[in-house]
């Protein structure tokens, strides 16, 4: 372990931005536990079917509030896209080669999960397995790329939005909402906001990256005003205070992004932007370091195969038990559900890593001397960003 600490600490350049490579690991990690902690596969009359604890337990709404970092990982998109194309242009790289590289890096692993849920979905219903059965497990591991395909549609623009301030889209988010929600126009209207609700912390990320927010006063307005602004809503605008989508909910802060969870994002970039100093100093240890590396090294994986690991824990349980286990099949409505399903947690995390260790490939397979979501500056220009942000 140590011989590998210290070939992550020799391999790295000394102008490496540590900290936003964190801030990046943070938010995958927080996608990854937030899930494994909100959804269920619960067992009931030969049918698996999905379920949420934040329905019978509203109680455990702050749980989303800590584990929904969605903005944070479209804030360092934003920064790192934002920086790269400025790089490209001054080197002469045309825009299709960019773009064209950024895209691939992002999507060459999707393609094996695609094809391997496929064609287990394939093999489950000619074994006999039911088709609702089928259905909730393929949709608890495709739904998550929704944001995939809304990263790389923000990624393609970047050379459009990355001098847009963020308060051009905000304002748009607020406008939807006012329409569709105070007017009760088309709910269809709310898809804008797919586009635009994110479009706010990627610009913020493009705004950091070329100086902007420098100091810890803005940084602070950030967070204290998006959170003020979150509460407000949730309190008297009848938002709901879950910043995930909870099944029978009256509406979702997240399918489309609504006003509430826009804010709410401000405020997580606030607090994230804060903990770029404090993320530096810490990360000046190697061992610490090693640990932020790895997870860059296998973002996208550890992403694209954390559901993976919880089914196949869920479903491997179900063929050899007795009966259902607590926390892993039954329904989620109490607090000993989620004691229970906090000890199955290292078993996922267990699953989660046979899924890295035979799929890294994909992520890792083409690339030159990098990781799909790692920051690709030269040294200077990593330098010159890191006094930025």
């Amino acid at each position: 372990m140590t011989g590998l600490v210290a070939r992550i600490e020799a391999a790295t350049p000394p102008g490496r931005d540590r900290a936003v490579d964190a801030l990046r690991a943070l938010a995958i990690l927080g996608v990854v536990g937030g899930h494994w902690l909100v959804t269920a596969l619960v067992a009931d009359s030969g049918t698996v079917r999905g379920a949420s604890p934040l329905s019978s337990m509203p109680q455990f709404t702050p749980v989303s509030w800590v584990f929904q970092t969605l903005a944070v990982f479209f804030l360092v998109g934003g920064m790192v896209a934002a920086r790269s194309w400025d790089a490209a242009r001054k080197r002469g790289v045309p825009y299709g080669q960019w773009v064209g590289g950024r895209l691939a890096r992002l999507f060459r692993p999707v393609a094996a999960v695609l094809v391997v849920w496929a064609l287990a979905a394939a093999v489950m219903l000619v074994a006999g397995v039911g088709e609702a059965t089928v259905r909730a497990l393929v949709k608890l591991v495709w739904s998550p790329l929704w944001f995939l395909l809304v990263f790389a549609v923000l990624t393609a623009l970047t050379p459009l939005v990355a001098r847009l301030h963020p308060l051009w889209p905000l304002v748009v988010v607020l406008h939807v909402d006012l329409v569709r929600l105070g007017l009760d126009g088309p709910r269809e209207l709310g898809w804008v906001n797919v586009v635009a609700g994110w479009l706010v912390p990627y610009c913020l990320g493009a705004l950091v990256a070329r100086g902007g927010l420098r100091g810890r006063t803005s940084r602070w307005a950030l967070l204290l005003g998006g959170a003020t602004v979150a509460v407000t809503l949730v309190l008297w605008a009848g938002y709901p205070a879950s910043m995930v989508g909870v099944p029978g909910g009256r509406m979702s802060n997240l399918d489309p992004p609504s006003l509430a969870a826009v804010a709410f994002g401000l405020a997580q970039c606030g607090a994230a932007l804060l903990l770029l100093g404090p993320l530096r100093r810490v990360l000046r240890r190697p061992a610490a370091w090693a640990v932020v590396a790895v997870v860059n090294l296998s973002a996208m994986t550890v992403f694209l195969w954390h559901q993976t690991a919880m089914i196949v824990v869920t479903m491997s349980a179900l063929l050899f038990a007795d009966g259902p286990l607590p926390g892993l099949h039954t329904v989620p409505d109490d607090a000993g559900w989620v004691l229970a399903r906090l000890l199955w947690l290292p078993l996922f995390a267990l699953a989660l890593l046979g899924c890295w260790a035979v799929f890294r490939s994909y992520e890792q397979g083409g690339r030159r001397g990098g990781g799909s979501l790692v920051v690709r500056e030269s040294a200077p220009e990593r330098k010159g960003w890191a006094r930025r942000a």
